[in-house]
């Protein structure tokens, strides 16, 4: 079935977009950044936007071209912390997340997928109610949104990334939410889940928030359009026939979450149970701005 999603996120609000850009208020502070599916008229004026912005992501267009233009610098406005903490809130689940400004206009958290978080977090509390001890794969996992969803749902969760630095934030958020008990693995994503085919691994539920482009631990090279589809046919292998979800997320702009299906259903066969769609926000003057694609499925 096919539903676009937006989360419910006090925290969070997309405040305007437009001319390629996005104003956006993380918990006590408002940023602005560009976005490049933002294609139409801003509806608030220029003099509103910098009243607003607490901070300003402007590009270093003398970027290499391996940076594709993402790299760049912050301005901060007055005492405008670098790093400040934002909370989501679902039933019993109570995320803490901590925001960065960082080089590649990145803050940390991708509050779209909060949407993601719910099924995640409910699919592991109907498991464990169940009597289950659901073990949970989060790949690509970042400062680890999802694998604290996962956690505070009472799965046994493995975290994969292969920044270090990245999986030390996302154990900070974890300490900070209060929570403990998660596997961390600094690792290149498709390299470990070869290795759990090998080992015949299983787990209840799969997580996959795979980059465009990126580089493993030890300089292993991902390309998501030449990449993805042997790491499916690996997941179908790890995941268990019952009793268990994938999640999968698609940002590269131009592929669809159709496209995300159809290589979902060659790799797992056809679900009974599917959902798939575009993740956005609206913003104050009701323009809707789709932050990436999603599918998944549960059985």
């Amino acid at each position: 079935m096919r539903e676009d999603l937006t989360p419910q996120f006090a925290d969070y609000e997309l405040i305007d977009s437009g001319d390629f850009e996005k104003l956006e208020r993380f918990g006590g502070y408002v940023t602005r950044r560009p976005e490049p599916q933002a294609i139409w008229k801003k509806s608030l004026s220029e003099e509103e936007w910098r009243r607003l912005t607490d901070a300003r992501f402007s590009r270093d267009e003398r970027g290499g071209k391996a940076d594709k233009g993402e790299r760049g610098e912050w301005t901060l406005r007055g005492d405008t912390p670098s790093r400040w903490w934002m909370r989501y809130g679902y039933k019993d689940m109570n995320i803490d997340m901590r925001i960065g400004l960082t080089s590649f206009k990145h803050v940390g958290i991708f509050p779209e997928q909060a949407a993601n978080w719910n099924f995640i977090y409910d699919e592991c509390r109907r498991m464990k109610e169940a009597g289950m001890n659901p073990g949970v794969l989060n790949l690509f996992a970042y400062t680890g949104g999802a694998t604290l969803a996962a956690r505070s749902g009472g799965a046994d969760t493995v975290h994969i990334d292969s920044v270090k630095q990245v999986v030390t934030w996302s154990r900070e958020n974890m300490e900070r939410s209060g929570l403990d008990g998660v596997r961390w693995i600094v690792e290149d994503a498709l390299k470990f889940v070869n290795r759990e085919v090998r080992r015949g691994k299983r787990y209840n539920g799969i997580i996959l928030d795979p980059p465009a482009y990126g580089r493993g631990a030890d300089g292993e090279k991902w390309v998501l359009e030449e990449n993805i589809g042997e790491m499916l046919e690996c997941c179908a292998e790890l995941l268990e026939p019952k009793n268990s979800f994938l999640v999968l997320n698609l940002y590269s702009m131009g592929l669809s979450s159709m496209i995300a299906r159809t290589a979902v259903h060659q790799a797992f066969g056809k679900p009974v149970t599917e959902q798939y769609g575009e993740l956005y926000f609206e913003d104050r003057g009701g323009k809707r701005l789709p932050l990436g694609t999603y599918y998944r499925f549960k059985r």
